[in-house]
């Protein structure tokens, strides 16, 4: 029996179980079970050699946009619109049958914007080379889902359950539970407050079926199974997404208005020009919308707004020492990339900057007076203008004349040049 059976075999079992307080560590196993199989299924096979044939690309920019979905929902009109690269689009599905990359200029940055084929139902399990499509999704920043606004609900519940099931975490934060293994000494569970999903004799099992009979637990909140099986993982990757609604032209207005107010979500039209769109929906949209430029796509402002805000893009601009500050070529930090401290700041312009750093004068949002002098650990916040003083060079004479603090003649004796003799 195949791995796939096999979890299929579980889920079926899960299925038929009631979910009571007899049957809950009985349920934790049969999930700790799943999560070992999922993870048996992502590795490579034994004895292969070489790369497999994945839609990787090089990395480029500040950043990195991965767009997901199901087959004819937009993504390629929406990877032309924003970057101005031409991405095939037709009127049948799988259009698109490889990785294609744009760049998006947007507030003095480059972000990668990556257009990749359409996904089914069972990607996870590798269908219509799912894996492919969801590895390349794993190493970007964020993701955006693209759905079709006149397909049912059901589809964004397809799609979340599919990366789920490799490992994504969307639009959530690491658990808070300390977990660590040990060598010896059993296993010690505690935890910080009530807990109300499970209890020590359901974590005993959970361990005990990874075969982990020495570890330290400890629950810093109310988590779930769920949360505890991500955390002994440790392979799990949680990810921002943002829900991209497109072909909003083809609903009603109550439609838009429901979709528009859903929380991580934006109502686009491809299609349709802003100056196109009624004035009832664009007065629903109020809430959604900053500005209406009447000759651009419909809420693409919006949508490039909340890609901005989601990625966390951090510009510093630089300041020579009796010179105006440079407001051409900012540094672009990010807390997913680095940090956005004094210290990342100096690591990015050159690695051995750092060590003649005095300190830096900041002006800016993060700054309490300007200038402000901070040291290496002070968070920088975005469009903060930056002046690094540098140490000055010691001289290596010591002094001049008789004031200096070393002789210049050798250390040892025998190094000395010795006088010639005396004429008598």
């Amino acid at each position: 029996m195949g791995i796939i059976e096999k979890i299929k075999e579980i889920e079926a079992e899960m299925a038929r179980t009631q979910k009571n307080k007899a049957t809950e560590y009985h349920l934790g196993q049969l999930k700790a079970k799943i999560a070992k199989l999922r993870t048996q299924l992502l590795e490579p096979p034994k004895g292969s050699s070489g790369a497999g044939d994945g839609f990787e690309v090089t990395k480029f920019g500040h950043g990195r946009v991965a767009l997901i979905g199901f087959p004819s929902v937009g993504k390629s009109t929406l990877l032309t619109m924003l970057t101005g690269t031409h991405s095939e689009a037709a009127s049948y599905e799988f259009t698109t049958l490889t990785c294609i990359p744009g760049i998006i200029h947007y507030n003095d940055t480059k972000i990668q914007l990556l257009d990749l084929p359409g996904i089914i139902e069972g990607a996870s399990e590798g269908k219509g080379r799912g894996r492919q499509v969801i590895a390349v999704s794993k190493s970007s920043d964020i993701v955006l889902m693209v759905l079709d606004a006149s397909k049912s609900e059901g589809h964004r519940q397809i799609l979340t359950r599919e990366l789920e099931a490799v490992g994504l975490r969307l639009n959530k934060r690491p658990p808070q539970i300390y977990f660590k293994k040990k060598k010896t000494g059993g296993i010690s569970f505690n935890s910080t407050l009530t807990l109300t999903h499970i209890d020590e004799k359901l974590c005993y099992q959970i361990l005990h079926e990874y075969k982990i009979h020495n570890a330290e637990v400890l629950f810093r909140e109310d988590a779930t199974v769920d949360d505890l099986i991500d955390v002994i993982e440790g392979n799990r990757k949680y990810m921002k997404c943002i829900y991209v609604y497109n072909k909003i032209d083809v609903i009603g207005i109550d439609d838009v208005d429901k979709l528009a107010r859903q929380p991580n979500s934006v109502v686009i039209s491809c299609n349709l020009k802003a100056a196109q769109f009624s004035c009832a929906v664009k007065c629903i949209l109020l809430h959604a919308l900053d500005a209406c430029f009447p000759h651009t796509p419909l809420n693409f402002d919006r949508l490039l707004a909340k890609v901005w805000e989601a990625m966390g893009l951090v510009r510093v601009y630089t300041k020579p020492q009796g010179q105006q500050p440079d407001f051409s070529d900012p540094v672009v930090l990010s807390a997913d990339r680095g940090g956005c401290s004094v210290e990342d700041f100096c690591n990015h312009i050159h690695r051995n900057l750092i060590k003649d750093v005095k300190y830096v004068l900041v002006w800016g949002i993060s700054a309490r007076h300007y200038p402000q002098h901070c040291g290496l650990s002070h968070v920088l916040q975005d469009e903060d203008v930056v002046q690094i003083v540098k140490k000055k060079e010691k001289d290596d004479g010591g002094g001049r004349g008789r004031f200096k603090s070393h002789s210049t003649a050798p250390a040892r004796i025998s190094d000395r040049e010795k006088k010639a003799p005396l004429k008598t």
